[in-house]
């Protein structure tokens, strides 16, 4: 077994919460109310639902968040609350309450706290400490660049290792989580998963859910290699898989089956 030092969480929410601000700093009227990629959000309430986000984790909104049967559907309630807002407050409650969670997400890291586990919705138990940090880190990242920045005809904001890391972090354990719940009946192998870039590595993924750093010790059934840089695209279902570089080693139908059913939220 590979054994992959810890990212710095508090680190990459840092630098994401820069590359967020730096981007709404200088937006038009028009951009604001741009259609965004994330179906039925403007940028503005793309950027609401990052701030509501953090807001809640300090309010008794928190608990709906957490007890949520259906994730998607409590994000869209949250949003909906902001939609009459001016840009200005959208991004003032933003700017507030991410600097709270960062300072939270930096305290929390240093004590046992952040290995108690808690539940999110429907996604399952995480590490409290994986909560504040991967968590944010991983919505930053995908809203940034896949949802806001080619909407508006902007720059895809750079990133690095220790946050590719941290978004990789949290999908494999989002991943981890939906095997567990509902077990792939034809799964009987495992399959492996390279990514290549920033932060990238090999991980063996077991149909029970088991993901180790490292390839799997016993016959692995595919071997999927894809980029960093476009891992949380296909893998949210932003793009489809097949329409990025991505390569499939051994059997190539159980590989292909395999990333057929990936959609990590």
């Amino acid at each position: 077994m590979i054994v992959r030092a810890q990212p710095n969480r508090t680190a990459a929410l840092r630098a994401e919460r820069d590359e967020i601000l730096r981007l709404c700093s200088d937006l038009s009227c028009q951009e604001w109310t741009a259609r965004s990629a994330a179906e039925g959000w403007r940028v503005q309430d793309v950027v609401a639902h990052l701030g509501s986000g953090c807001h809640s984790l300090f309010t008794p909104s928190a608990v709906t968040m957490l007890l949520s049967k259906d994730i998607e559907h409590t994000n869209d309630t949250m949003v909906a609350a902001r939609r009459s807002w001016e840009p200005d407050r959208v991004l003032q409650e933003y700017s507030r309450w991410s600097a709270r969670v960062t300072r939270l997400s930096g305290a929390v890291a240093t004590t046992p706290l952040s290995r108690l586990r808690i539940r999110l919705a429907e996604l399952g138990s995480f590490p409290i400490g994986l909560l504040l940090g991967a968590a944010m880190v991983f919505d930053h990242h995908t809203h940034l660049r896949f949802d806001i920045a080619p909407a508006i005809g902007r720059e895809t904001p750079p990133t690095d290792a220790n946050r590719m890391s941290v978004v990789i972090e949290w999908m494999l354990a989002v991943l981890s989580n939906q095997l567990r719940q509902a077990p792939l009946e034809w799964m009987r192998r495992p399959v492996s998963l390279e990514l290549t870039g920033l932060g990238g590595g090999f991980w063996s993924i077991a149909a029970d859910g088991t993901v180790t750093a490292g390839l799997a010790q016993v016959h692995r059934a595919a071997d999927i290699v894809a980029t960093t840089e476009e891992f949380p695209e296909w893998a949210t279902r932003r793009a489809r898989w097949q329409d990025r570089n991505i390569t499939i080693g051994g059997d190539h139908d159980y590989g292909e089956r395999f990333l057929n059913v990936v959609n990590i939220v």
